[in-house]
């Protein structure tokens, strides 16, 4: 592939015969990507081609002289060219006083300054305003070192070159520069001495930022959320800043996930030897060997609603200066982005996929959250496509995937809080009997009547749904759409995209179909609480199991089959009719027998996905689920990898696009130390295939007009401070003394607390508020939600309000 652009300008040499085309520079117009057409050369001045030639763009000294930029930043769109002249500007003073500008000099400052308005001239009209400001902070920090400048920039320069050694994805044009001088307090680029060296490993870095923001770094109180390809990137730059050094400030990671083999080639703080070791502990003592002098506390919990009140819960958010993102899923990043505003906390959210990347910052009260956009949602397949018409494997992994949820966990954790919120069996037998309908009753007797008590069974009902889902399921579809059905249009019913079935017959010589059985009777075990061993899953013991079972055969039934794409799933049916309760008291009757033996009715254990883990079976029953059904519809086969991959939704990820999100990323933090406009702050959004960068100002938090005069944001939170006495009539006269505004809902969570128009609420009026919300002991206040009373009965949703017991 040539590489030009309609409009390039190229320039030919060493051509045979046609000799007047040789240093000549044509205009070009692109006809494909391996084509391109020039001037007319059917003239008598041109000889007949024979062969050979060389087209060239501009050499290197046309290039630095009328330089093509990337503007990364379309607010400062002068800034690039202004850089270009300041390197060349810097280069001339080298040559000239055979050093480079001393670090913060106003007289080598104002030298450069002359050497650049000089060399202007010889530009082609790329810089039409010297920016002198750029140009001083250039000179002055020429010899420093910003750690997070160079992780961004490396990142891209890496992508270049394997660009060059693979020839895949197309090459910067032609040169990039990232302006960061916002970095630098102007207030202390009047006063040098911040910048002075100290002589410690920082003074590069002080060169840049000063000796006030290299102190702030060093006691900054930073939570960062997860450990993987970004965040050990990010904790690498944090040790070359000096963030959080001990007795002084602290970085907080968590993250619940171990060290896979996988993960090796793009998270560099770890090595072979740390595989199955946890991601947080191992990062905290890795990146102590880049800067002793770190203070880092490593935690394995996940952030989420259940380690809310005993781990990450108000305290712990308000005591951080900033929460640091990188997050493989949006309902992660959601909630995370819910406890920042929720305590007022900048956020800092970022995120890979391939070549690409994403930051986004989040500052209380000046910026939108990161739930306050939302990306388009992916297109879902057809639940008839997934129930019988797959199309392609990825069908069939989603098919597994619901297949595992479904029988592992979903069911599993039914059962278990229907006898949580139901009680005695005999009670709940005694209710069905009487017609009384029990929300997943039937169900539930089913699983009960279905439990195995021993390992052999589970082998044998594994076996069993192996005949279910890839031998009677074919031989149905077949049943009710032969190979001959048409359409009412005279079309075949099964043509592409529908595919007809092919009923497997079981082999346990087939690797898959062993595979199989073992996985999913090691599931099943270990929902019923059936201890495995090696022993147990051997072929000796699976086959001796297995033979001599009876199969049963394929006996056609009237059971629907779905074919409108427009259908969704239906929605099971979990009450029953009279008939159905009945026979469930009969299920759950005769299990209530065997349940002193076998524990039919004992809980199960529910099972949580976990692809990360190759001991666990999952991954094993998703890839053999899968590729079993491929082989029913003739779909390719894919390796367990693959598998892992879909099923698990391992975003691809690359160590040049990790280095360059997260150096954007640490340059917004060296940013936060300082209360700056909005417009200062920079979301990036980045691909370094194409290669593209573009840098824009963060979305303003959207404010609502609850009166005239009165104004909240997402990020306001209203407080009222009580006493012991403090009546739900006093909470409410506040508001009216204070916003002139009658309340007309007042709830927490789920419970309604007062409405003025429900039974007996107005009685609650005289109530003490601490008797209405019943707090914890030693809870201090309670997040409420209040409604107040609009124009044209238009209720105002206003800010949460926090509540305090106590004054």
């Amino acid at each position: 592939m040539h590489g030009f652009d309609t409009g390039d300008h190229v320039t030919f040499r060493e051509i045979n015969g046609m000799t007047a085309l040789n240093g000549r520079t044509c205009e070009i117009k692109v006809l494909s990507p391996y084509t391109f057409e020039i001037c007319d050369t059917t003239g008598e001045e041109f000889a007949p081609y024979k062969h050979g030639g060389i087209d060239g763009q501009k050499s290197l000294e046309q290039e630095i002289m009328n330089p093509s930029l990337l503007i990364p930043d379309l607010f400062r769109f002068e800034a690039p060219a202004n850089i270009h002249l300041g390197f060349l500007a810097l280069n001339r003073f080298n040559e000239k006083f055979k050093r480079f500008p001393q670090a913060w000099c106003v007289e080598d400052s104002s030298n450069l300054v002359s050497l650049a308005k000089g060399l202007n001239t010889e530009l082609t009209d790329k810089v039409t305003t010297i920016d002198e400001d750029l140009l001083n902070v250039l000179s002055y920090t020429n010899t420093g070192y910003l750690s997070s400048l160079c992780a961004a920039l490396g990142g891209f320069v890496a992508q270049e070159g394997i660009k060059a050694v693979t020839g895949k994805f197309t090459p910067l044009k032609q040169w990039l520069y990232l302006n960061c001088r916002d970095v630098i307090n102007k207030e202390e680029a009047a006063t040098p001495d911040m910048f002075t060296p100290r002589h410690d490993r920082y003074d590069a870095q002080r060169i840049c930022l000063g000796q006030r923001k290299c102190e702030e770094l060093a006691k900054l109180r930073l939570f960062m959320v997860g450990c993987g390809a970004i965040r050990c990137e990010m904790l690498k730059n944090y040790a070359l800043l000096g963030i959080n050094q001990k007795d002084r400030g602290c970085i907080t990671i968590t993250d619940n996930d171990l060290i896979e083999k996988s993960n090796l080639n793009r998270q560099f703080l770890f090595r072979p030897s740390d595989i199955q070791k946890p991601k947080s502990t191992t990062a905290a003592v890795t990146v102590l060997q880049i800067n002793l002098e770190l203070n880092i506390e490593a935690q394995q919990q996940k952030v989420c609603p259940q380690t809310e009140d005993r781990f990450y819960n108000d305290a712990f958010f308000e005591n951080q200066d900033v929460v640091v993102n990188a997050l493989d899923n949006i309902e992660a990043r959601r909630y995370v982005d819910s406890r920042c505003v929720t305590n007022q906390r900048a956020l800092l959210e970022s995120g890979t996929l391939g070549t690409k990347g994403h930051v986004q910052v989040i500052i209380p009260h000046l910026t939108e959250s990161y739930s306050s956009q939302s990306d388009p949602s992916d297109e879902s397949v057809p639940y008839c496509t997934l129930k019988s018409f797959p199309a392609n494997i990825e069908h069939c992994i989603q098919w597994a995937r619901d297949k595992f949820e479904s029988s592992f966990a979903v069911k599993p954790d039914l059962f278990n809080k229907f006898w949580k919120q139901n009680g005695q069996v005999t009670e709940v037998i005694q209710k069905l009997k009487n017609g009384q309908s029990l929300d997943g009753a039937v169900q539930v007797s089913k699983m009960a009547a279905n439990r195995r008590a021993t390992w052999c069974q589970c082998v044998q009902l594994a076996r069993l749904k192996f005949q279910k889902y890839f031998n009677h399921k074919a031989k149905h579809l077949l049943h009710v759409f032969p190979l001959d059905t048409k359409m009412q249009d005279g079309s075949l019913f099964w043509q592409s995209p529908k595919r007809p079935p092919i009923p497997q017959e079981f082999n346990i010589q087939n690797p898959v179909h062993f595979q199989f059985v073992v996985s999913t009777a090691r599931l099943y075990a270990g929902v019923f609480n059936i201890p495995v061993s090696s022993e147990d899953t051997s072929f000796t013991t699976i086959n001796s199991v297995i033979e001599g079972m009876d199969i049963p055969d394929y006996r056609p039934t009237n059971k629907r089959i779905l074919t409108d794409e427009s259908v969704s799933k239906p929605m099971d049916d979990t009450t029953g009719s009279g008939d159905d309760l009945l026979d469930a008291a009969n299920r759950l009757q005769a299990s209530l027998y065997k349940d002193k033996v076998t524990h039919v009715l004992s809980p199960m254990n529910p099972v949580e996905f976990e692809k990360d883990d190759d001991t666990n079976g999952h991954i094993d029953f998703i890839s053999t689920v899968a590729n079993l059904r491929g082989a029913m519809y003739n779909i390719e086969s894919i390796d367990r990898l693959q598998a892992k991959r879909i099923a698990g939704r391992i975003v691809p990820a690359i160590a040049t696009t990790t280095a360059t999100v997260s150096g954007l990323v640490t340059i917004e933090l060296i940013k936060l130390l300082d209360k700056l406009p909005l417009e200062v702050y920079k979301n990036a959004f980045l691909n370094l295939a194409l290669p593209v960068i573009v840098l824009s100002e963060p979305g303003p938090v959207e404010k609502t007009v609850i009166k005239e005069g009165l104004t909240t944001t997402m990020w306001d939170r209203w407080e009222v401070h009580g006493t012991a006495d403090f009546t739900l009539q006093q909470f409410l006269q506040y508001f009216k003394d204070k916003y002139g505004l009658e309340v007309t809902m007042v709830s927490h969570g789920v419970k309604m607390v007062y409405v003025p128009f429900m039974p007996g609420h107005k009685k609650r009026l005289p109530q003490q508020m601490v008797k209405l919300l019943k707090p914890s002991s030693g809870q201090l206040y309670m997040d409420l939600i209040i409604n107040l009373e609009g124009n044209e009965d238009d209720d105002i949703a206003c800010p949460p309000v926090r509540y305090y017991f106590r004054v």
